[in-house]
Formats: structure tokens, sequence, C-alpha cells
């Protein structure tokens, strides 16, 4: 269900996905309001979920995560149990930024984050030993082209 929102939420959402460390002051300043009311409308899409938490983007590189691999995954199995350890096996490791479970012929995809091809196999190899894969393709990427964690609004 969405949440219903007015051009100034829309305005005051985009100023917090650009640099959600600007003070109240300097946002009302930029969407053309008072701090007060920007205040109240961010503490209700809060409460509405529409902002789900304020945090900090690191640079991967700089902290020696220098191989993002896509790893498509294929799995025989279906069975709730084994979706649930599979999950929870996912949850567990910090170099799997990102896991969606797909339509089509691939299963899962993950997007992980490590610090080079060494670092996945051990990854990789952590990973077949807890729980049961059909088949696995690693892709590395080469250049990020874009990434980004503003949504369009």
């Amino acid at each position: 269900m969405s949440a219903r929102l007015d051009e100034m939420d829309r305005k005051i959402l985009a100023e917090l996905q650009e640099d959600a460390e600007q003070s109240l002051d300097e946002i009302a300043r930029k969407v053309g309001s008072s701090k007060t009311p920007v205040w109240n409308r961010i503490r209700r899409m809060k409460e509405a979920g529409v902002i789900l938490r304020q945090t900090a983007l690191l640079d991967p590189e700089a902290l020696g995560l220098e191989a993002c691999f896509f790893v498509l995954i294929r799995t025989s199995e279906h069975e709730a149990d084994w979706q649930r350890k599979f999950l929870q096996t996912l949850r567990e490791r910090p170099e799997v930024l990102e896991a969606h479970r797909l339509a089509g012929d691939i299963d899962y995809i993950l997007k992980v984050r490590v610090k080079n091809a060494r670092a996945y196999d051990t990854f990789y190899q952590a990973l077949i030993s807890q729980v049961k894969i059909h088949n696995v393709t690693a892709l590395l990427s080469m250049e990020e082209i874009k990434s980004v964690t503003a949504l369009p609004l």
C-alpha cells in the first residue's frame, strides 16, 4: 500500500535522500517551508514507514572490498524448511548486500561484496556447506556504472 504523499513530502524526501545530515532549517529553506512543519512531516513519514531509517553510505573500495559479484542461484529445493535455512544463511552473511527471489530460470540473485576472488570462494564454500544448491553462477562486476540509493519520487 502506498503512502499518501503530497509535493512538499516529496521535496522533503528528496532532500533527505540527497543528504540526511542536513539540519531541519536547511531542509525547510530548500523546500520553502519552516522548521516545525518539516519536522512534523518527517515524523509522520517515519511513523507511516515511508522513512525506514537513516544511515551512512560507505565506500566499499576504501574499505578494501574491491570485488562485487552477482551470484545466480538455481535450486531444486523448494520446501519451506530449505527456504528458511537458505534465507537465514543469507541474513547471517555480511558479504550479501542484496538477495532477491526471481521469476524465471534463476531462483535467486545475490549481490556479494568481498575483498577479492579468494574471499568470494571462501563465501561460496561456506554457502554450499550450509545449504544444498543445484547450480551457482558467479559474475564479477568489472565496473560499477551506476549505483544509487535514492528512490525516484
